[in-house]
């Protein structure tokens, strides 16, 4: 029989002393809660960065390849990219998808009000998955008939609200160039990303609109938006297929277009690292005091112990072995607590945000279990780690003293 072991079990939850019990109980309280909450920090931090992120690089794509010139205006220049650029671009490995995109300013009049927007042309080669994921209401534009598609759009929420409009109203947008132009378009969808920065600015067209307006060429465009499969490896991909294209046209990244976004999604991982230390921190001073607490009132039992032969080591193991046991108990019910809640957020969206703040209406949350496993890993380790400093409280007990000890 293991001797530690046994006693150690009988010392822990089995204990007949009421002070012990109680403070038994606060430790495995704040484990469960330093581990529910780190669980939780971890999953909520990367559910905010993913759907922040997709939201942004939906709309924009990921990698997007425009002309090579000081224009900074929302109209691109354009230009025209060889059949061989297209398929060296759109064959290599981890490229999803490229797809043309052109932009044009242009002036909303309706219903007395007006409003600055910029249209964002496409065409029939559009993903609409991620577009179907945030209509509101209405569909996406038809490319079956082009002389409809031309007079289709697509616009926000926020711009739907302030001009009063609704699927299926139009009215006209005009363009300011060299001799103004307007067109007459009807709503077909309303989106909403959530993003402040792309609702209150663009609309959906045709790009075909576009070219009329700018009097281009049918194959010139004012860029490619690309979609890249592993959005970790965003930086290499960007570098990497500019080798693909002529010296005129570079390649600008999502977190170019968007910096302050994507700093700001940066500062959440310092964030979720203060919280991570804080709670383990917590963890194990709850742990130390539990312990130590725990020594001090079975010092007449470690004298005996030691009357009878037995090593500090082998009465330290005794203290490890009951800590061990409060921690997997404490780590059991914090597992219970982070991923049961998370996975309730996750799935019904109780806890809610203010989307102009956030971008999103609610708290999201993405349970990874490697992190799980990591998060609990770490846990145990650096607890029983630490609580080998306590125990060493056992080697200055005198077995004399501590028999004598009331």
């Amino acid at each position: 029989m293991n001797l530690a072991l046994f006693i150690a079990n009988r010392i822990s939850l089995k204990a007949e002393r009421t002070f012990s019990k109680l403070i038994v109980r606060i430790a495995i309280v704040g484990i469960m809660l330093g581990l529910g909450v780190m669980i939780l920090s971890v999953a909520i931090e990367k559910g905010f960065k993913s759907e922040i992120r997709e939201k942004v690089r939906g709309f924009n794509g990921d990698i997007q390849f425009v002309r090579y010139d000081l224009n900074s205006s929302y109209e691109n220049s354009p230009f025209f990219l060889q059949k061989s650029n297209l398929d060296s671009t759109r064959n290599f490995n981890g490229v999803a998808h490229v797809v043309p995109f052109a932009t044009k300013p242009g002036i909303i009049k309706a219903n007395g009000e007006v409003e600055g927007v910029v249209l964002k042309g496409i065409d029939k080669d559009y993903d609409w998955t991620y577009f179907k994921g945030i209509l509101n209401s209405g569909k996406t534009i038809n490319f079956s008939d082009s002389a409809k598609a031309a007079k289709q759009i697509i616009i926000s929420e926020v711009l739907a609200k302030r001009l009063n409009l609704k699927v299926g109203d139009d009215f006209l947008m005009y363009f300011v160039q060299e001799s103004l132009r307007k067109r007459k378009f009807e709503i077909v969808g309303i989106y909403n990303t959530g993003v402040e920065e792309v609702d209150k600015t663009y609309v959906i067209g045709d790009i075909s609109l576009i070219r009329k307006l700018n009097n281009w060429d049918e194959n010139e465009v004012g860029g490619y938006e690309v979609r890249i499969n592993d959005f970790e490896r965003l930086d290499y991909f960007t570098y990497t297929l500019s080798d693909f294209l002529p010296p005129q046209i570079k390649t600008i990244n999502v977190k170019d277009n968007y910096p302050i976004i994507f700093d700001w999604l940066s500062l959440l991982d310092v964030n979720a690292q203060v919280i991570l230390i804080l709670m383990l921190v917590v963890a194990v001073i709850n742990m130390i005091s539990a312990l130590l607490i725990m020594i001090l009132e079975r010092t007449n039992m470690i004298g005996l112990l030691k009357a009878l032969g037995e090593s500090n080591w082998g009465i330290r193991k005794i203290f490890l072995y009951n800590a061990l046991y409060l921690v997997g108990i404490g780590m059991i019910l914090g597992n219970i607590f982070g991923i049961g809640l998370g996975y309730l957020q996750h799935q019904t969206h109780f806890f809610t945000l203010d989307e102009a703040s956030y971008y999103m209406k609610f708290i999201p949350v993405q349970l990874d279990i490697i992190d799980v496993l990591l998060i609990n890993g770490g846990t145990l380790l650096i607890c029983l780690f630490i609580l080998l400093i306590p125990s060493l409280l056992v080697t200055r007990i005198s077995p004399i003293k501590a028999i004598a000890f009331k």
